[in-house]
């Protein structure tokens, strides 16, 4: 599946280091997989995590799901070893940590032989986000928010008030770019009303879907993230109220007491197409 086209409602973090997690990502629910070499794993494994990852990668066996691979940042002492294996893993991106501007990039692109992706989590990331998603070897950013309100000494709030410029600001520069832009994780994997709530959040923010850090998460984000029936329903009658308004020489059509233009049959086509990305990745 391109990645045009494949779905990113939930984007699960494993760490590397875990075999048991990793066997378990062959089979969840999960659009996409972060395999972490970076927080999640302890100093004294980082080195046989990668060793590790690398051989799960090659048995392969994950279907549809996006393999990324976090690395450890250029500045410590595994990061340049970590670029150099993961240009010979069988992954689809590799997720640079801490991003400030886009030479963090360059540094990366030359030797990782797979598309980049950038952590935004630091405030200097988001003052050059735009420069940071327009980096040629760029696919997507990924919202690290909890080092950022760290950074930023913001206090959680369910509303998400003291994070919201990060936020459309790398939406925003996504979109500029046209990049892909996944929302930050929410802490509380056992609280599902607070989950629906920001999935619901960010997806009506315009997000491509949400980074996870627990499997239980898995099934609120493809929900909130993926096109209900309704909405699909909806599209399919724009599309179809269009084509009759354009066959009757009529610049517009009108649905529900609602006008339809070019720009909504844009929108519900794009709606179907994810709609059936989606079915393609749960049926293989």
């Amino acid at each position: 599946m391109e990645k045009t086209s494949r779905p990113w409602r939930s984007v699960l973090y494993l760490p590397a280091s875990n075999a048991r997690a990793i066997e378990k990502a062959r089979s969840i629910a999960a659009d996409a997989i972060i395999f972490d070499l970076e927080d999640a794993v302890a100093p004294d494994q980082k080195v046989s995590a990668r060793a590790q990852l690398a051989g799960e990668l090659d048995r392969g066996g994950f279907g549809n799901r996006a393999c990324l691979v976090r690395i450890n940042g250029l500045e410590s002492e595994w990061g340049a070893d970590d670029v150099r294996a993961a240009a010979g893993m069988a992954c689809d991106g590799v997720l640079v940590p801490k991003v400030d501007a886009p030479e963090d990039l360059d540094g990366v692109s030359a030797d990782a032989g797979h598309p980049l992706w950038a952590m935004i989590e630091t405030p200097k990331s988001i003052l050059n986000v735009a420069q940071i998603a327009a980096h040629p070897d760029l696919d997507g950013l990924v919202l690290g928010t909890n080092d950022l309100a760290k950074d930023l000494g913001a206090r959680f709030r369910s509303d998400r008030l003291p994070m919201m410029f990060a936020l459309q600001a790398s939406l925003l520069g996504a979109r500029a770019a046209g990049k892909l832009c996944i929302d930050g994780v929410y802490n509380a994997f056992k609280d599902d009303d607070g989950l629906r709530a920001e999935c619901e959040q960010g997806r009506d923010l315009g997000m491509d879907g949400k980074t996870l850090i627990h499997p239980a998460q898995l099934a609120i984000a493809n929900e909130i993230f993926g096109p209900s029936e309704d909405e699909i329903a909806t599209a399919r009658r724009q599309i179809e109220a269009f084509d009759e308004a354009m066959a009757a020489g009529q610049g517009v059509a009108v649905l529900d007491g609602r006008i339809v233009e070019n720009l909504h049959v844009e929108m519900a086509k794009a709606l179907l197409n994810k709609a059936q990305a989606i079915a393609e990745m749960e049926t293989t």
